[in-house]
């Protein structure tokens, strides 16, 4: 049912029709679309005269990791050297007291760092280390200033140093040793004398309990993990087909709120320049081999069957093609577009399923429906997992078990191997291509459930208890939780979800309470 409202609403059902959306999008000048959301600069450019012969090549061929910018984490040491003094307290609590416990501890924590580059499977790069006794030792010429995050050694120093450090404007981590080397000072005091600032309440702005971590280097690991997401998700650009919208939500609400949050640069190409650029593509033979050669190849992986019309797939490819050659011109890795269940179809002669399935199993960020409700959670949940997700519908939680479905999900969910597929048409217009991927039982993934308003982000941990064949979109997977079904029924908002294989829930929150969105992580 549609809604009535001073502001103009789109259709609410799944995935709402070209004739409710294309009247606000399709063709939409930057001057208009700037207009409907108050004058903020969420679009900075708008993809015109294309053609297909001037478009950017690409490697068809070639698939990569994620594109993942490394996080460069600056460790720094702060620690000071007492001097004896008669019949007085000269030196505070821990196990570094002279330089040459400094010198040691410094090759310790090199030692660790390198075991963590090892072990970590995202970008990371650690710079050198820097050993602060106080704020004198802050210039400009021990590379600070190049570091995204600091990994401070809380060994001794005084609050003036971690003061001075909080206004380089970084993410913190504080490293307190009890027993994994000489104890530190702020292993006593993080707590009452800096987090509390003397006070019983927190009083650090940006910094809480969960940035302190004892001992652990794996606590360390998994903090930097969810900082890397969140410093890949900052700032991403991403080509929106048909311009930007929001499930069932007024227009512009969502598109400003996304750059209010992330600082998303939303580019766009119109259809009826990707109407011409098929257009073009279609009399370009070498062009309709490649789609029909890489096909041919894609169908004979192993667990891949047809059950649609061999066309739609040759027809998915060339439209996969097109796609990356206008991420390549529009310099970017994400993709979204709007019209999937009607505008798209026509134009392609296939539905977008198995397209958007392809580019998110070669590396890239690739969404249906333009829901930029959604689409942050699934940017930050690959830029923390490095793997590709799964957008899709949930349904009502019962028995501690719910059902998320639909038809373009990647089939390289581990972003490793392919997951066996069933080729088949789209369900709710039975056309085109879309895979329905066979996700393993027992296999364990977050679930995100974003709100409208970007306030609150539910989170939860499943495990796949099968993966069914209903009259609803095409890849289905029955997930179980621990929590209680009617909790997650009360307290799952917006709509659509996304979902991701592993258990990244920790680092999502972590990196969510930088951006102002509460995490809400329902378990047992």
């Amino acid at each position: 049912m549609t809604k009535t409202h001073s502001l103009k609403y789109v259709q609410t059902s799944c995935c709402p029709h070209a004739s409710n959306r294309q009247k606000s999008f399709s063709g939409m000048t930057r001057r208009k679309f700037l207009q409907s959301v108050g004058g903020t600069a969420l679009v900075t450019a708008t993809l015109t005269k294309l053609s297909w012969s001037t478009l950017p090549a690409v490697d068809l061929e070639g698939e990569t990791a994620l594109n993942r910018r490394p996080l460069k984490v600056k460790p720094i040491l702060v620690y000071s050297i007492p001097k004896r003094q008669l019949q007085t307290s000269w030196r505070s609590w821990g196990g570094i007291q002279t330089q040459q416990d400094a010198n040691q501890e410094v090759s310790r924590i090199k030692n660790e760092l390198s075991k963590l580059r090892a072990e970590a499977d995202f970008p990371v790069e650690f710079l050198p280390v820097a050993c602060v006794q106080g704020v004198g030792d802050l210039s400009a010429g021990n590379d600070l200033a190049l570091g995204d995050v600091f990994l401070l050694y809380a060994a001794g120093g005084w609050m003036d140093v971690f003061s001075a450090l909080a206004k380089f404007g970084r993410d913190m981590i504080f490293f307190c040793r009890h027993k994994s080397g000489p104890v530190y000072l702020w292993y006593e005091i993080i707590s009452p004398r800096y987090l509390r600032q003397h006070t019983d309440k927190l009083a650090v702005e940006g910094a809480d309990d969960s940035d302190v971590v004892v001992d652990s280097q794996e606590e360390i690991l998994w903090r930097l993990r969810s900082l890397c997401g969140l410093r890949n998700t900052i700032g991403t650009r991403v080509l929106a087909v048909g311009g930007p919208s929001a499930w069932s939500q007024p227009e512009g609400v969502v598109p400003k709120l996304v750059e209010e949050k992330f600082k998303f640069d939303i580019q766009t190409v119109s259809y009826d320049e990707l109407a011409k650029l098929i257009k073009q593509a279609r009399a370009d033979r070498a062009a309709i081999e490649s789609a029909r050669r890489r096909a041919d190849t894609y169908l004979k992986s192993t667990g891949c069957t047809l059950e649609t019309e061999r066309q739609f797939v040759d027809n998915a490819f060339l439209l996969e093609q097109i796609f990356r050659q206008l991420m390549k011109k529009a310099e970017c890795h994400s993709i979204t577009i709007n019209d999937c269940m009607s505008t798209i179809m026509p134009i392609a002669e296939t539905s977008a399923c198995l397209t958007l399935s392809l580019l998110n199993d070669a590396g890239y960020l690739a969404f249906c429906e333009s829901d930029f409700v959604v689409i942050p959670s699934g940017v930050l949940l690959a830029n923390i997992s490095g793997k590709p997700v799964f957008l899709n519908d949930p349904t009502y939680p019962h028995d501690g078990v719910i059902t998320l479905a639909h038809c373009t999900a990647p089939r390289k969910m581990d972003g490793k191997k392919l997951e066996p597929a069933r080729i088949l048409t789209h369900f709710e217009s039975d056309y085109g291509a879309a895979p329905k991927v066979e996700m393993p039982k027992g296999q364990t993934v977050t679930n995100i459930a974003p709100d409208f308003a970007f306030n609150r982000w539910v989170g939860l941990r499943g495990e796949i208890k099968d993966a069914p064949f209903m009259d609803i979109c095409r890849s289905q997977i029955d997930i179980s939780f621990t929590c209680d079904s009617k909790t997650l029924a009360e307290r799952m908002p917006g709509f659509h979800w996304m979902t991701g294989y592993g258990d990244c829930c920790r680092e999502i929150g972590y990196a969510l309470k930088r951006v102002g969105i509460q995490w809400e992580y329902l378990e047992s």
